[in-house]
């Protein structure tokens, strides 16, 4: 049996779903972490793991080159946006399909994204670098209010901030700067002029566009996904707009093999591309493409790595919906309630929780922040939507101490 190796993962949602999709293509999964603890499926699933640190420059690839001449490894990838470059440069060291690991590390960093996207013309937020609080200011000065603050890395909308003045620009930027890891040098933000539209996502697969995701954010300052609608619909030539703008980035980008997560706002002067991300998206919008066209995007994104053709033809066409479940306050979860109601209206297909009565809630301001989630299917994106808003609104968490 050959082995596919997974280099760190997700916790939870799709990291899991690679490993059990492996193992149905009959491919055996061996994940290389540094703390197994982080990933109860590897006990629950019986899925074999490795200790070592995936930022061990020099281990990784020697115990990667160690496993692949004891057994038949037919491929290296990673379900974490943090890892995929690690991957793909250990796969290619492999002769392994892999994407050009250059070319991930330079979408990752979001300032060499934008001046890569910015040389080939494509439309973006106007930005600027800023290395301290005082050039965060002066940015945020030039490019005009209100604008977006952000870390140059990360996913997840972990430290996106919107900013209507200079008090607030400083005080985010200070914090950003303040949690740049002890002894970094050149930590920079990225300042960008907000863009007020409507808000989607492309997703993509060896450089071929699957479909369009709608996407609810929370209310500024904060941009927390709350919900997603695949695939939204669109005019037909809003969508030939948001496809062209996505795949002149995959071109702009050296990004046209395997997944790669698009977000942007479609303005009346066209499509604005907020983000690049090198991986499946998150938020379980590739369970709602499964559910709305019968393309597993998991399933692809093996066959890929392994070398094997990707189907991307879709065998049906409904919509699909999810909605999340975020509690108002931080505190202790008391109670649950609501579970059976919001299974039972109609559409509904999935309530899950992420969190048990007694656990501890605490608000990050991003994804983190997310307790649960209710999917939902129609013939239409409203339809959809509205029995996956239903859902969630049936659902209710009692915090300790809210007082609402």
């Amino acid at each position: 049996m050959q082995t596919l190796l997974f280099i760190e993962s997700n916790t939870s949602g799709t990291g899991r779903l690679f490993a059990r999709m492996a193992r149905a293509h009959g491919l055996h999964p061996l994940m290389i972490c540094a703390d197994a603890s982080r990933y109860p499926y590897l006990a629950e699933d019986g899925v074999e793991h490795v200790r070592m640190a995936a930022d061990d420059g020099a281990g990784l690839p020697a115990l990667c080159r160690s496993l692949a001449s004891e057994r038949a490894v037919a491929g290296v990838t990673s379900s974490s946006e943090y890892w995929v470059g690690t991957a793909a440069a250990i796969a290619r060291e492999l002769g392994l399909p892999a994407p050009p690991a250059e070319a991930i590390a330079r979408c990752r960093n979001k300032l060499s994204q934008r001046r890569r996207l910015a040389e080939a013309g494509i439309g973006q937020p106007r930005f600027a670098p800023a290395s301290d609080v005082a050039e965060a200011v002066a940015a945020a000065e030039a490019l005009g209010w209100p604008v977006v603050v952000k870390p140059v890395a990360g996913s997840g909308s972990v430290g996106v901030r919107l900013c209507r003045d200079i008090g607030q620009v400083a005080a985010h930027a200070r914090t950003l700067f303040d949690a740049a890891p002890a002894g970094a040098t050149g930590a920079q933000v990225l300042v960008e002029r907000f863009v007020d539209a409507p808000e989607f996502s492309v997703e993509t697969l060896a450089g071929a566009v699957v479909g369009i995701t709608r996407k609810h954010v929370s209310p500024p300052p904060l941009f927390v996904e709350t919900g997603h609608d695949f695939p939204a619909a669109l005019a037909p030539e809003d969508a030939r707009r948001i496809a062209v703008a996505a795949v002149r980035t995959l071109a702009a980008l050296d990004l046209r093999w395997g997944a790669v997560h698009i977000e942007l706002r479609l303005t009346p002067a066209g499509p604005v591309v907020i983000e690049v991300n090198p991986r499946l998206a998150g938020g379980f919008i590739p369970e709602l493409v499964r559910l709305a066209t019968g393309i597993d995007l998991i399933d692809a994104a093996i066959r890929l790595a392994t070398g094997r053709p990707a189907n991307l033809a879709p065998s049906f066409q409904r919509h699909a919906a999810i909605r999340f479940v975020l509690p108002r306050v931080a505190g202790r979860l008391a109670d649950i309630t609501g579970m059976e109601a919001a299974r039972s209206v109609a559409g509904v297909c999935d309530v899950a929780l992420y969190r048990r009565v007694g656990e501890a809630i605490t608000l990050s301001g991003d994804f983190r922040d997310r307790a649960g989630h209710v999917i939902a299917c129609g013939d239409s994106e409203d339809m959809a939507a509205a029995a996956a808003e239903r859902g969630r609104a049936a659902l209710d968490l009692t915090i300790a101490g809210d007082a609402r």
